[in-house]
């Protein structure tokens, strides 16, 4: 196989232009959500740029949230194109339930994030401009209920994320049958 088969793929072998820009927008909200996270909890107190960090995550969370029920409404009235022939069952099977978990998990953890807030008496405005309503009322022990769903659920999809690269990574370069280059916008 060639440098150049290793990165073509049919045009019915690839996803929509939408899914793909879906994906690597979705990705990239994801990763600079989950990092600002990482910042934001490190940093002790009140500061300026906690609360900057903070408001920032909560957007993210919410836009996350937007375009992942986009996704998942182009996705269920796209259909994504067939795994290669060669694909055991085994991963036929895993890389279906790690799609599902991902999807689940876009959804939900925002949805933990949303209500931490709400029971933490901190309210959500998007964007600086729109406030969003409070789902629940203040209340100190679902503050910590939701807290720790928000991190849990996050580690979560870090590791399904890495699990996902990789096996991406891994039929590119190993199985060699042009998985991944049907999710990269710059190759056709």
């Amino acid at each position: 196989m060639t440098h150049r088969d290793l990165f073509t793929v049919d045009y019915d072998e690839r996803y929509t232009s939408t899914a793909i820009g879906l994906h690597w927008l979705i990705a990239a909200l994801m990763i600079c959500g989950f990092t600002l996270g990482w910042i934001m909890t490190s940093i002790h107190g009140f500061t300026p740029a906690k609360l900057r960090y903070v408001s920032w995550h909560k957007w993210i969370g919410v836009t996350v949230f937007a375009l992942a029920t986009l996704r998942i409404l182009w996705r269920a009235t796209h259909r994504a194109p067939p795994l290669p022939l060669g694909t055991p069952a085994w991963q036929r099977a895993g890389a279906h339930l790690v799609h599902v978990l991902l999807y689940v998990l876009m959804i939900v953890i925002p949805i933990t994030g949303y209500l931490f807030s709400s029971a933490s008496n901190v309210p959500v405005v998007y964007l600086g401009i729109v406030p969003l309503p409070r789902l629940i009322a203040p209340d100190p022990t679902l503050k910590v209920v939701f807290k720790t769903a928000h991190l849990v659920l996050n580690y979560t999809l870090a590791a399904l994320v890495l699990a996902h690269v990789g096996a991406a990574l891994k039929h590119q370069w190993v199985d060699r049958d042009c998985l991944l280059s049907r999710m990269l916008p710059f190759l056709k």
